[in-house]
């Protein structure tokens, strides 16, 4: 019988309510439905990028610690002081998410915690990891597997990868989205954009999102349709200032830096042409998931977990990674405007229950309780 209410505490994330990337979209998703379900969720946050600082907002509890502010050890400095705390704490479970933190957990494995991970993508082959740090991302996610009691993946290849990788089972839990529909077409009118007139990238201007590529084969297509590239990066970088320099050479791009207006993002995903998705390492890839969720046509690397997302191209398109291969696939789109329709119309059928935030919490519900031996 479910009768105790579990107290589980999430270290990882920026915190809530800064909705900043995925993790911070899956804290405020989950610790609020979970609250909703009679759970008690803490959430460690960052102090610096909090002005007003409750302890508390809708019943989820809320701990800010500071963290060394660099690059590279902003968040695994807070994760440790995060860890530091949570073992002297009451709760029991702790949830973390980013497999960077997998050596954390021998210290909750000490305190005997019950712990669970979402360890996310394939953080050691990501281009900006190189030398040191990819070495690090692939030994922390196999310290992982070896101090928390339960590994999450977000999708079924991501599973098939830790169990060839680290010879370990895990559980699946996807990620989540909420189907939308269009309602103030006008917010993309500050960019002087028309609907259906633009193709859409959405994402970190790192190397392995490959929006280089993408803007190249958009070029070189001719399509007469502006290219939007939404997205930036916190800090200065080789690779996004050569996409902002070759963006300045014509006028058939429009970069929007970051778009941290919810309504407004929602507004560029439903009126766009098509989406171009070229993230290539990781599992369920929120981005392309709220595309789907907002009913576009989706253009996207063919990787294992792109096809995985679009069931083998049930729900959008490929292109390969080449220039000439995404100029192809533009020029085709541009020829036939109604399967690019067709494509819009069934996106939002790929939102199925796995992609809920309502079944994903549920399924991490389920975990609390099997962690804590209760049926």
């Amino acid at each position: 019988m479910k009768t105790k209410r579990p107290s589980i505490a999430l270290i990882g994330t920026r915190g809530y309510p800064y909705v900043y990337s995925g993790y911070e979209t899956f804290a405020k998703e989950l610790s609020e439905r979970l609250v909703e379900k009679g759970i008690k969720v803490t959430v460690y946050c960052h102090k610096n990028l909090f002005e007003h600082r409750p302890k508390q907002i809708k019943g989820i509890h809320l701990i800010y610690l500071p963290t060394i502010e660099t690059k590279i050890l902003s968040q695994l400095s807070h994760s440790l002081f995060a860890f530091l705390h949570a073992c002297w704490q009451p709760y029991d479970v702790v949830l973390t998410v980013n497999s960077a933190n997998g050596p954390f957990g021998l210290l909750t494995r000490l305190f005997r915690k019950k712990t669970m991970i979402n360890v996310d993508g394939l953080e050691w082959m990501r281009p900006k990891w190189k030398g040191l740090g990819s070495k690090y991302f692939y030994w922390s996610s196999k310290q992982a597997t070896r101090f928390f009691d339960l590994i999450i993946n977000d999708s079924v290849e991501m599973q098939r990868v830790y169990k060839k990788e680290f010879q370990t089972n895990s559980k699946v839990i996807a990620y989540g989205a909420e189907p939308r529909y269009s309602q103030n077409p006008k917010l993309i009118e500050k960019w002087g954009l028309k609907p259906d007139n633009y193709y859409l990238i959405v994402g970190r201007l790192i190397p392995d999102n490959n929006s280089d590529l993408i803007l190249e084969g958009f070029l070189q297509s001719l399509s007469d349709k502006k290219l939007v590239i939404v997205g930036d990066v916190p800090f200065q970088d080789a690779f996004a200032k050569k996409i902002k320099a070759r963006s300045q050479t014509t006028d058939r791009v429009i970069m929007t830096g970051y778009v941290n207006e919810a309504k407004t993002l929602a507004e560029l995903y439903h009126h766009c042409y098509a989406y171009l998705h070229g993230h290539e390492f990781g599992g369920t890839n929120p981005t392309m998931l709220k595309a789907m969720a907002y009913g576009c046509a989706i253009l996207a690397l063919k990787t294992p977990f792109n096809d995985e997302m679009l069931a083998d191209g049930d729900f959008g398109d490929f292109f390969n990674k080449s220039v000439d291969s995404i100029s192809e696939k533009i020029k085709d789109f541009d020829l036939h405007p109604k399967r690019v329709t067709n494509l819009k119309y069934h996106s939002r059928s790929g939102i199925s229950k796995k992609y809920t935030w309502d079944h994903v919490c549920n399924q991490y519900i389920d975990a609390i309780y099997g962690l804590m031996d209760i049926r």
